[in-house]
């Protein structure tokens, strides 16, 4: 007889976790902190703000010998279901990708009017992150990887 009593408790609890999925931007929040990457004089540094009103907000800059070479500024926002990703990078027009996959640890955005990237993507290990552009190039699908570590964030 007791035992009976606890199935309403069960669903209700069931049911309040199947409410709870994350939706939207939040499906991104694994993204948030900051990323680094050194090899010899080149650092890239990528820092991303926790999801907030629709929005997350990443910016990074890539220094050699203590020289900055690029920077951009990136707006996550939502879309309906799926997310922009409306980067500006440094010398470059603004260009606007959107989501095609979106999982736990891991996101694809494409623009395929744009030339070179027509993908950038986000792939989280623990303390690592793995991010990537790819697209045509001359021909030839080309992909560049930067494998960045979780560091603390400055300030």
């Amino acid at each position: 007889m007791r035992t009976a009593s606890l199935w309403p408790l069960t669903l209700l609890l069931a049911g309040a976790a199947a409410c709870a999925q994350t939706t939207g931007i939040q499906r991104l929040a694994w993204l948030a902190g900051c990323w680094s990457l050194s090899n010899g004089e080149r650092t890239v540094d990528e820092q991303w703000m926790a999801p907030r009103a629709g929005s997350m907000q990443g910016m990074s800059r890539t220094v050699r010998a203590e020289t900055l070479v690029a920077h951009e500024a990136v707006i996550l926002r939502e879309h309906g279901e799926l997310i922009d990703y409306d980067v500006s990078p440094s010398g470059q027009a603004r260009t606007v990708f959107t989501s095609i996959s979106i999982g736990d640890t891991s996101v694809v955005f494409e623009n395929l009017q744009h030339d070179f990237p027509q993908r950038v993507a986000y792939r989280r290990h623990g303390d690592q992150l793995l991010a990537w552009i790819e697209g045509p190039r001359n021909g030839t699908l080309r992909r560049i990887e930067y494998p960045y570590q979780r560091v603390a964030c400055p300030g």
